[in-house]
């Protein structure tokens, strides 16, 4: 089937029901908030609730409770460091605290107390090299150690030690 909606520049998160939830993006040069599942069985796409605010470029991640944490991103012609999270039970969308940067090309790791890594990513004029995680229980962020380098578009790989590398 196709998609709802055309976009790029979107994210993509497999949910635990086997369903795919496809994120934002963006249409020519404006970024889209509307949101749309994929489901594998039928083969179909349903829209779903829209995001808050309107992204493109920007990371998401499972998180441990089901619920899908969506970060940073192009918003118009700004780099934003907002931050909210979907239900797939409800299909709604609330907002959640903002990232202490603001990033676009970041990665994200969840980690193995079930709180997000999030690092290095670009603001819009420099590359990053902060590095800050997000606690699912009280919607925060703190920073954390600096990366070596600066980056972005990089990866970011949760090891069976339990560190993240970059």
């Amino acid at each position: 089937g196709q998609m709802n909606a055309a976009r790029s520049q979107f994210t993509t998160t497999l949910l635990r029901d086997g369903r795919v939830l496809v994120a934002g993006g963006g249409a020519g040069s404006d970024a889209v908030s509307s949101a749309e599942i994929y489901d594998p069985t039928t083969g179909k796409w349903s829209a779903t609730g829209n995001m808050n605010t309107a992204r493109s470029s920007h990371t998401a991640i499972l998180l441990g409770n089901g619920k899908v944490l969506v970060m940073g991103g192009w918003i118009g012609d700004a780099v934003t460091p907002s931050a909210e999270l979907y239900d797939p039970a409800t299909g709604k969308w609330v907002a959640t605290g903002d990232m202490n940067s603001r990033r676009t090309g970041h990665r994200a790791a969840l980690l193995r107390d079930g709180k997000v890594l999030v690092s290095g990513g670009w603001t819009g004029n420099d590359d990053l090299a902060s590095a800050e995680v997000y606690d699912p229980a009280t919607g925060w962020w703190k920073i954390t150690g600096d990366l070596n380098v600066a980056r972005d578009s990089h990866t970011a790989t949760l090891l069976s030690t339990g560190k993240v590398l970059v």
